[in-house]
């Protein structure tokens, strides 16, 4: 399998499983696509959010670490807030109608033993479906919460979503790639300026 890295910083490769064109995505990243790539991403306490315009066979993921936060702190993308605001605006900006999108969102389990209290994937959870619910985007499939990592394949041309849970035991792999995702977010200096508009 061999993966080419493109401009937007995303993975492209060829699934080997589903013989398709794929592109990986990795936390703070997101893709809108309209072309019969699959979008594919790993998620533990993540969130990734699959919205799609059925009729334009037009749709896109995002994979988030934290519900909100301070989207001023130099890596706004972290942040669910900001995640699902880019998301939907890449869709209507490509052609999607507000009234037409869909979503099926993925991910937010508590795969770190011991944190019960207040732990960050039912926080993603309870965002997510809190945020489309205030966005009046149906969510018309779900795999939130639980203590296992999962794999998932988000096809926008057709809308199909296949979602492989992980044994536990490859929590300590997802973990390790969210971890190491926050802390180069933590470690980047915060710099350049606001645009307004």
């Amino acid at each position: 399998m061999s993966l080419a890295l493109q401009s937007d910083g995303v993975m492209r490769y060829r699934d080997p499983q589903f013989q398709v064109p794929a592109a990986k995505l990795l936390p703070t990243q997101y893709l809108v696509v309209d072309d019969g790539t699959a979008l594919v991403t790993v998620l533990g306490s993540c969130v990734a959010a699959c919205i799609r315009d059925p009729l334009l066979n037009l749709g896109g993921m995002n994979h988030f670490l934290l519900p909100d936060g301070n989207t001023g702190d130099g890596a706004p993308a972290r942040y669910g807030s900001y995640a699902m605001e880019m998301l939907i605006n890449e869709l209507l900006k490509r052609g999607a109608n507000r009234k037409r999108l869909e979503a099926k969102v993925f991910g937010g389990a508590n795969v770190l033993k011991g944190f019960t209290s207040n732990p960050v994937g039912t926080r993603n959870a309870d965002f997510v479906l809190s945020y489309l619910d205030a966005e009046r985007i149906p969510v018309v499939a779900e795999d939130l919460r639980g203590i296992h990592p999962r794999k998932v394949w988000f096809f926008p041309h057709t809308g199909k979503v296949i979602v492989n849970r992980l044994p536990h035991a490859h929590g300590a792999e997802v973990l390790a790639a969210e971890t190491a995702v926050r802390s180069r977010l933590s470690s980047t200096p915060v710099s350049g300026g606001v645009e307004l508009f």
